[in-house]
């Protein structure tokens, strides 16, 4: 593995690649910055063009460890770019886009057009626009909506353009980046550098779920910008002291112990490999994985990142389970949850519906009984602890289909 330092979207990023990790799968896979699409993976198609110090590059063929020191920007971070501001409504305007899969490599594209190439005719748009396939539009309003952004350009002179301009005959182009986003406050190691924290996810639904119930972490510092992937949090309370709680949470076999589904092979450090085997309604996956546990013994927080593939859909996840522990009294633990995560391939259609994450968020709160029972009933004098409470996925999904339409009905009264 090799160590880099890069910025993406305006952020600082460190992170630790394979050397033969390609540019395109460490943002989408890695940083979770979806937007850049894959299609031909040979470079030809032109559909996962980023730019790569303002230059617009192939990220299906160039290695992440090349830019360790560039500053990266995907469709993700042209918010405050002003060529970009005329492009996107001209996109919208003129019909250059139908399934959008080609879209933010065009945009790349044809904002170097207009940077590069200030008096290009419709010929010159053409030949510059070739390396960049698409197989809906037929290409007229593509060309159609950067020539009229070309000649807005030319007609108005914005000075800020033209700055940019003059920034890219000099060798030194850039793209405008909003404020950097405000790290995520929730948890100490949890901040990730180069990503802003998503606060999209659904909070789990209510129901009767005890004393380890599900809640969203009311309080919480959020920050104004999300990031990528599905967010779910969650919490539940222990009857026992933090300590002592801290120093089951960082036992990965143990707690892996208490979550179905989920079987440990290898450990080495902090470093873990193994299985996690879902089974929801007809859907079914196994995914062989590993993880990593980053975590301040001080703040009683930690970070589990980890990413597999389903031997059988080839669906790939990559996720990371933060969790934070707060002493509500010598006797008493809260632990904060607070999962992200996201799936390429064909299970990613289930990732992001609300049964999935109701359902999600309760199998947190029986992982919290889990651990409850595990420590209310330690090894000793020879005798191996009480099993966990396993889950009932029957039980669980008709107790969530009632929740449903029991809302249902009474949102209509």
């Amino acid at each position: 593995m090799s160590k880099i330092s890069l910025e993406v979207n305006g952020q600082p990023l460190q992170r630790e690649v394979a050397p033969r990790t390609h540019l395109g799968d460490f943002l989408r896979d890695d940083v979770r910055l979806t937007g850049t699409h894959l299609g031909c993976e040979h470079g030809v198609c032109g559909a996962c063009t980023v730019l790569v110090d303002g230059q617009p590059v192939r990220s299906c063929i160039t290695f992440a460890v090349a830019c360790d020191g560039t500053r990266v920007t995907t469709v993700e971070g042209y918010d405050d770019d002003p060529i970009m501001m005329r492009l996107r409504p001209a996109f919208s305007r003129h019909h250059a886009l139908q399934c959008g899969f080609c879209t933010p490599g065009m945009l790349a594209t044809a904002r170097d057009i207009v940077l590069r190439l200030p008096d290009a005719d419709e010929h010159r748009v053409r030949i510059e626009l070739s390396g960049n396939l698409c197989r809906c539009t037929g290409y007229m309003g593509i060309v159609a909506a950067v020539m009229s952004v070309l000649k807005e350009i030319r007609d108005e002179a914005p000075p800020v353009i033209e700055a940019l301009r003059k920034a890219a005959r000099e060798g030194r182009a850039t793209v405008p980046v909003a404020a950097k986003a405000e790290a995520f406050a929730g948890f100490a190691v949890a901040a990730q550098p180069g990503l802003a924290a998503t606060t999209a996810g659904a909070a789990p639904a209510t129901g009767a779920v005890s004393a380890a119930g599900v809640a969203s972490a009311a309080g919480a510092a959020r920050p104004a910008k999300t990031a990528p992937g599905t967010q779910i949090e969650g919490r539940f309370d222990v009857p026992i002291a933090a300590d002592r709680v801290w120093a089951f949470m960082i036992d990965l076999p143990a707690v892996a112990a208490c979550l179905p589904g989920a079987t440990v092979t290898s450990m080495e450090g902090d470093k873990v490999k193994g299985k996690v085997a879902v089974k929801f309604g007809p859907m079914s996956a196994a995914f062989n994985g590993a993880a990593r546990l980053e975590r301040d013994d001080a703040a009683r927080s930690a970070m589990l990142r980890g990413a597999g593939q389903d031997t059988l859909s080839q669906s790939r996840a990559n996720g990371d389970i933060g969790y934070r522990l707060e002493a509500l009294s010598p006797e008493s633990t809260r632990v904060h949850i607070d999962m992200r995560y996201s799936l390429q391939g064909p299970l990613a259609q289930f990732s992001r519906s609300g049964l999935v994450k109701d359902f999600v968020g309760r199998m947190i709160a029986q992982f919290g009984r889990n651990v409850t029972a595990r420590l209310q009933a330690p090894a000793g004098n020879g005798e191996a602890p009480l099993p966990a409470a396993g889950i009932n996925p029957v039980r669980m999904l008709l107790s969530l289909a009632w929740a449903r339409i029991s809302n249902l009905f009474g949102a209509r009264r």
